[in-house]
C-alpha cells in the first residue's frame, strides 16, 4: 500500500436511501453493494444552487476520462419545498445535462447519514464501501481526480477495482420545439428571441411565440463565435437589446457576455474568458480579459449593461463604449444587505429589469425582489432572507415569494416577478406596497415580457411562452410559509469553536509564496448572535462567542483555501482555489456542542459517524 492510501482515514459509507428512488437508471434502483468495486462520489446538491451547478460542470470532464471505474451518484437534497417534487427534480436533471444516476432524497435521509452540511458536498467512497474524502464547495475536482488516480492504482493490485460500463441510462429525447427556455426578448420586429437554455441554442419565434423563425447555434455545449449555423453557446440564459440594435446574451455556463447580430445571426464575444471567476481574480478591466462567473441576466440601465452575476452573488457592469467590465454592487458574501453597492449583500441575482430610475432584479436564494437607484445604492421591496419563503399575498413586509428568477417593469409602474418555484407570476406595486398574484398554474416560469396590453410568460418546465392578458384581477391563493427543511445544529450557547477542516490534496501544499493561503469570514443573522469572532482573518479556525440571549439564527461562514503542486523542481506549479460558503442554521442550546466543525475538503477527525 502507497503512503497515502495507508494516512487515509476510512470510515464505513452509509447506506443511500432517498424516498424519490433513482433517475436516469433506466428504473433500475440501486444500493452501495451495487455498486461495489467501483469508485463512487456523492454530490449532494440542489437545483436552485449555483455552486452545486458549477460542480456538476467540474464534474463532466473527470467522468468521461474514468468512466470504467468511477460511479458519479447526484444525491438531490432539497432547500425549497418546490424541490422535493419529484417531476421537478426529473425536469432538473434533464434541464442541467446530468449524465449520471441520481438519488431523488426529499426527505434529507441520505443527507443527515453522511453528516452533510452545506450544498454542494462531495463524497469519496472506494471500491470496498469507505469514505476516504468529503469536499465542501467548488474547486475540488482536481483533488477528487488526483484521489481517484491513487484508488484505482491501489484497488486494481488488491483485485478489489471492478471496470465495465456503469448503471447510467440516457432518457428518451423530447420533441419539443424549445426545452427549458430561459429568458425571451421581444425584438423590433415584432418577433420574440428565446434563449433555449438545455439546447444551448437561441430560438426566434413568430408573433404567435409558437413557429420557429430560425435557430442560433448548433445545439451542442461549446464556446465558439461565427454564423448562426457554426457559432456554439453553453445553456445562455439572459437577453437585452443593445443600442446598436443587436443582443447582449448571458451565456451562463461559458461564463460569458456573447452579442448576436440580429440581421447577419452572427455571434462575436464581447465578455469573458471561458474560465470562471475565482476569488482574487481581477474584479475589473478590459471586458475579454476578465473572468465571469454564471452570468444569468442582463438588463441596459444608465448606458451601461447590468449583469446578475450569479456565481458570485454580485452585479456587474459592461460599457459598450469602452468595452470593460467592472463589480457594481455586492461582496460575493451570500445573503441579503441593503446598503451602498460595495457594502450589499445579493444571493444568485438571476432575472433584471430597468425602468427610468431604478434597476429591479429578482434575487432568487433569497427569495427577494430588490432594486438598485440611480445612486447605485441597493434597497429590498420583499423578501426577509435565505431560508423564509412561500405564497403570501398583502403588505410587502411580510409577503413572501419562492426563488423568483424573473423581473418584468409593468407600465403602470408596478413590476411583475416571475415567480419560479411558485408557478405563478405576482405583483409589486411601489404607490401602495402591496404583493398580488396575477396567475397562477404557470410550470416554473422564468421570465416575462410586455406584448401590448398582453405579458408573455416563459414557461420554462412547460417549454413554452405562454400570454397572459394584462391587467387581470389578482388571483386570491391561500397564504403559505415556509422555512428551509434543513434541521437548525444545536449548539451551545457562550463559546463556540469554528473548525474549517482543510487537507491540502496529495501531491500539494497550501500556497504560501504571497502571504496568507487561508481566508475566514464569519458573520450572522441577527448580528446580534455573535458577540465576539465576526469578521475576516486567515486561520480557518476560530473561538466564536454566541449570545445566549439569542436563541436561534444563521451563521454566515465564507472560507478558502489555495493549494499548489509541491515539487520544488516546478517552476510554475499548477495552483488551485477551494472555496465554500456555508449558511449554518444554529439553535443555542445549554449542554450542547461546543465545537462546529465545517468539512472544506478532507475529513474531520473529530467525526463521530
Amino acid at each position: 500500500m502507497n503512503d497515502s492510501a495507508s494516512r487515509r482515514v476510512r470510515v464505513r459509507a452509509p447506506e443511500l436511501v432517498g424516498k424519490g428512488g433513482w433517475l436516469n437508471t433506466g428504473d433500475q434502483q440501486y444500493t452501495l453493494a451495487d455498486l461495489r468495486g467501483r469508485i463512487v462520489i456523492l454530490d449532494f446538491w440542489t437545483f436552485c444552487c449555483i455552486n452545486c451547478l458549477h460542480v456538476l460542470d467540474e464534474l463532466r470532464e473527470l467522468e468521461e476520462r474514468h468512466r470504467d471505474t468511477v460511479v458519479v451518484v447526484g444525491v438531490h437534497s432539497p432547500k425549497f419545498v418546490h424541490e422535493a417534487e419529484h417531476q421537478a427534480v426529473v425536469d432538473a436533471v434533464e434541464r442541467y445535462g446530468v449524465e449520471h444516476p441520481v438519488l431523488d432524497d426529499p426527505e434529507l435521509a441520505t443527507w443527515k447519514q453522511y453528516a452533510v452540511r452545506a450544498w454542494p458536498t462531495l463524497v469519496v467512497i472506494d471500491p470496498e464501501g469507505y469514505v476516504v474524502a468529503q469536499h465542501a464547495g467548488e474547486g475540488h475536482v482536481h483533488a477528487i481526480e488526483r484521489l481517484v488516480e491513487e484508488l484505482e492504482a491501489e484497488h486494481e493490485a488488491k483485485g478489489t477495482l471492478r471496470r465495465g460500463d456503469g448503471p447510467y441510462v440516457a432518457p428518451e429525447p423530447e420533441p419539443t420545439v424549445l426545452r427549458f427556455p430561459g429568458k425571451a426578448l421581444l425584438l423590433p420586429s415584432g418577433n420574440f428571441l428565446v434563449s433555449d437554455t438545455t439546447r444551448h441554442q437561441l430560438v426566434e419565434l413568430a408573433e404567435d411565440g409558437e413557429s420557429v423563425v430560425r435557430r442560433i447555434g448548433t445545439g451542442g455545449r461549446g464556446f465558439t463565435d461565427g454564423s448562426a449555423e457554426r457559432a456554439s453557446f453553453n445553456e445562455p440564459q439572459g437577453l437585452a437589446l443593445l443600442d446598436d440594435g443587436s443582443v447582449v446574451v448571458a451565456d451562463t455556463v461559458n461564463h460569458a457576455l456573447r452579442r448576436l447580430d440580429l440581421a447577419s445571426g452572427a455571434v462575436t464575444t464581447l465578455a469573458g474568458t471561458g474560465r470562471q471567476w475565482m476569488q482574487g481574480a481581477p474584479t475589473a478591466g478590459p471586458a475579454r480579459e476578465v473572468a465571469l462567473s454564471s452570468p444569468w441576466d442582463v438588463a441596459l440601465f444608465g448606458g451601461r449593461v447590468w449583469i446578475a452575476m450569479a456565481g458570485v452573488h454580485q452585479l456587474w457592469t459592461y460599457d459598450p463604449a469602452t468595452e470593460t467590465v467592472q463589480v457594481a454592487a455586492g461582496t460575493t458574501n451570500e445573503g441579503l444587505v441593503d446598503g451602498p453597492g460595495g457594502e450589499a449583500w445579493f444571493a444568485q441575482p438571476s432575472g433584471l429589469a430597468a425602468t427610468g430610475d431604478r434597476l429591479w432584479l429578482a434575487d432568487s436564494e433569497t427569495s427577494a425582489l430588490r432594486w438598485v437607484d440611480l445612486d447605485g445604492a441597493v434597497h429590498t421591496a420583499v423578501g426577509t432572507g435565505l431560508f423564509d419563503f412561500g405564497h403570501r399575498d398583502g403588505e410587502a413586509g411580510q409577503a413572501l415569494l419562492q426563488h423568483p428568477l424573473g423581473v418584468t417593469a409593468l407600465p403602470d409602474g408596478s413590476v411583475a416577478v416571475a415567480d419560479t418555484y411558485n408557478h405563478a407570476l405576482r405583483r409589486y406595486d411601489p404607490a401602495t406596497g402591496e404583493v398580488t398574484t396575477l396567475a397562477t398554474d404557470l410550470r416554473e416560469p422564468s421570465d416575462a415580457v410586455l406584448v401590448g396590453d398582453d405579458i408573455v410568460v416563459v414557461e420554462s418546465a412547460r417549454h413554452r411562452l405562454t400570454r397572459l392578458r394584462l391587467p387581470e384581477e389578482a388571483v386570491r391563493v391561500e397564504a403559505v410559509a415556509h422555512r428551509t427543511q434543513r434541521a437548525a445544529t444545536e449548539v451551545a450557547p457562550g463559546r463556540l469553536r469554528l473548525d474549517v477542516i482543510f487537507q491540502a490534496p496529495a501531491g500539494q501544499k497550501l500556497d504560501t509564496r504571497y502571504g496568507p493561503s487561508t481566508r475566514l469570514l464569519v458573520s450572522a443573522t441577527p448580528p446580534e448572535l455573535l458577540l465576539k469572532g465576526e469578521g475576516a482573518d486567515s486561520d480557518l479556525s476560530r473561538e466564536l462567542e454566541l449570545d445566549p440571549a439569542v436563541t436561534e439564527g444563521v451563521l454566515h461562514v465564507s472560507a478558502m483555501a489555495a493549494s499548489c503542486d509541491d515539487d520544488p523542481a516546478n517552476e510554475y506549479p499548477a495552483c488551485h482555489v477551494h472555496q465554500q460558503d456555508w449558511g449554518v442554521p444554529v439553535r443555542l442550546v445549554a449542554g450542547a456542542a461546543d465545537r462546529l466543525p465545517l468539512v472544506l475538503a478532507g475529513l474531520d477527525a473529530g467525526d463521530g459517524r
